[in-house]
């Protein structure tokens, strides 16, 4: 791979709105609407717990890493991929790479099915937009 040409050719701005996908699918996957309370019983944290947390600090970090991830992914993809293939990398990225090395740690750690579930398929759900959005924005 010929790193500066993939440096050179990639679209900032896909890259952006990729993130803020995974920002904001993050939002949703996590809500009320979805898993906040299966997710809340499964690590232990309490509704006390993220009121007293440092939110500015967690949205702003999750965000720089959702944007690495997309540009990594961007990266991968490439600049010729078009939606159906950057969708398939995506989703290939989240359950070969992503899913699989979660699943061994939380195996390891002894952590539930259903809080493996929850943070793992997040993650493909994720990168599979990403994937989409970038592979699209040619």
């Amino acid at each position: 791979m010929d790193l500066q040409n993939a440096f050179q050719n990639l679209n900032w701005l896909a890259i952006i709105v990729a993130a803020v996908s995974a920002f904001a699918l993050g939002g949703l996957w996590y809500s009320p609407l979805l898993f906040s309370k299966r997710w809340m019983k499964e690590t232990g944290i309490t509704e006390e717990q993220t009121k007293n947390a440092n939110m500015g600090r967690i949205f702003g970090l999750a965000f720089l890493l959702s944007f690495i991830a997309a540009f990594f992914l961007a990266m991968f993809i490439g600049k010729d991929a078009g939606a159906f293939a950057g969708t398939m990398a995506g989703f290939m990225a989240g359950l070969g790479w992503v899913f699989t090395f979660m699943g061994i740690s939380y195996l390891f750690e002894s952590r539930t099915l259903g809080h493996f579930l929850i943070n793992s398929l997040y993650s493909v759900a994720s990168l599979t937009i990403m994937g989409l959005i970038i592979g699209a924005w040619q």
